[in-house]
């Protein structure tokens, strides 16, 4: 069955017929759960098993025993993607850094499963498979990295299972990441790598750990996961864009941060799985990282998903018990049940975002001193048609006023849109692509450093 058959909508068309299109959005949710239903704990489990078999995953540990180390664990991924359809790639680079002290030879495995009409527009998922434990250097003792982010590999190449049948109009890409302990190096490689094929990268969905919902506190969330994204954009933001910023707006619209918003919606809509999307309007947790962030450097939008509150004792530690405490990152404190719910999540909004156009360019709003704003952006070949919305400057999500453009109303070069007795002053606008099926992108804000490509940087003298 081909997911763009499938009448998927995601958000309503215009104003009439609220009741007909808010029966859409609940065959949409339903048709998306059923896609990303069949998620195996047996399976998740198994595949958590595997990985921790490899004693350590330590960027650092042997490339070439076949049972222990990096390199036997790179190896039973790439194997694991080429079973479910991928086509395998092992993407490396010679790496030194400050938790690299000798050139080291990184490779990541990465399984791609192209798209049928668009295969350069590319919606990549990526968890790191490298682990770690209480000393960052310390490349021989036992770390399991079960939560951290064994987790975030399971449930990667579980979509993949689930997706295996079907065909999508662009591009999914799973990537089991090495290097992020040792300064987010796999992502900055991958990065670079899609860089260099040319990839329009839709978005970076990086899940580093959903394997636990409880905190080294006793507080769980069984039924939130976060997602961290960026505000101001990274990059490209030079002094000409931040004065634009500046008398614009924008600060709270870069892609990753609509990115986020379509997430959070998805999540809403499809309440069968049990997960509410709790928005972090920060990069990543307090004073930390992850390898989203890498992506971020290189203008990509990109996502951290994680897990509600973290298990200090059970990440990043020494295996050992002190005054009746178990300290570790291992299979026994995860929960398949969250991990399942985390995976559901990711499995829909892979397939949703490989069959939506990708997001429009060019967005821009005019209407200084005038009673009404108009919208202008650049046409989308494979459109079927836009949703233009619009919320208020302090809303947190995009929300119901919107008005549907189709391509016969858009020259070859620009689409444009008057919204009459809507003032530009008090309103942030945006503009979504849609398919024939009602497949929307992330919306695109008309602000400085919108849009979801990167930013073409001239170079410096």
């Amino acid at each position: 069955m081909l997911l763009t058959a499938m009448t998927l909508v995601l958000a309503a068309d215009n104003h009439h017929g609220a009741h007909h299109h808010e029966d859409h959005h609940q065959a949409v949710a339903a048709r998306l759960e059923a896609l990303s239903a069949d998620v195996s704990e047996a399976r998740l489990r198994a595949d958590l098993d595997a990985m921790v078999g490899f004693g350590t995953r330590h960027t650092l540990s042997s490339q070439t025993d076949p049972e222990r180390g990096i390199g036997a664990a790179v190896n039973w991924v790439l194997r694991e993607m080429e079973a479910f359809g991928l086509e395998p790639v092992r993407v490396c680079d010679t790496a030194t850094g400050p938790r690299i002290p000798e050139p080291t030879l990184v490779c990541s495995a990465v399984g791609i499963k192209r798209g049928t009409e668009r295969p350069n527009d590319v919606v990549i998922y990526t968890a790191h498979l490298d682990s770690r434990v209480s000393e960052v250097m310390n490349s021989t003792d036992d770390a399991p990295g079960a939560n951290d982010s064994a987790s975030g590999v399971a449930g990667g190449l579980e979509a993949a299972r689930l997706l295996a049948e079907e065909q999508f109009p662009g591009t999914i890409i799973i990537a089991a990441l090495a290097g992020e302990e040792q300064g987010l190096v796999g992502a900055r490689i991958l990065a670079d790598y899609a860089k260099a094929q040319g990839w329009n990268v839709i978005a970076n969905l990086n899940n580093d750990m959903i394997g636990a919902n409880c905190g080294s506190d006793g507080y769980c969330e069984p039924d939130v996961i976060r997602v961290f994204s960026e505000g101001p954009r990274r990059q490209g933001n030079d002094a000409a864009m931040r004065a634009a910023m500046h008398r614009l707006g924008g600060e709270n619209d870069a892609p990753s941060r609509n990115l986020s918003r379509w997430l959070d919606a998805l999540a809403d809509r499809m309440p069968g799985i049990g997960l509410d999307v709790r928005q972090v309007w920060r990069t990543d947790r307090w004073g930390r990282g992850g390898d989203h962030i890498r992506f971020l450097e290189a203008g990509y939008p990109a996502v951290r998903v994680t897990v509600p509150v973290e298990d200090y004792d059970h990440q990043h530690q020494d295996l050992r018990t002190e005054d009746g405490v178990f300290y570790g990152d291992v299979i026994e404190e995860l929960d398949f049940a969250y991990m399942a719910k985390a995976t559901r999540l990711n499995t829909a909004a892979l397939a949703a975002l490989a069959s939506a156009p990708p997001p429009p360019m060019g967005v821009e709003a005019e209407g200084a001193v005038q009673t009404d704003t108009t919208l202008r952006w650049q046409p989308v070949p494979s459109a079927d048609h836009y949703k233009v919305t619009w919320r208020r400057t302090d809303a947190a999500n995009w929300g119901a006023d919107h008005r549907r453009v189709d391509p016969a109303d858009c020259s070859a070069e620009m689409c444009e849109v008057v919204l009459e007795g809507i003032r530009v002053d008090d309103w942030m606008f945006g503009v979504a692509s849609a398919s024939t099926e009602h497949l929307y992108s992330p919306v695109v804000s008309a602000v400085p450093g919108g849009d979801f490509a990167p930013i073409v940087e001239e170079p410096r003298e």
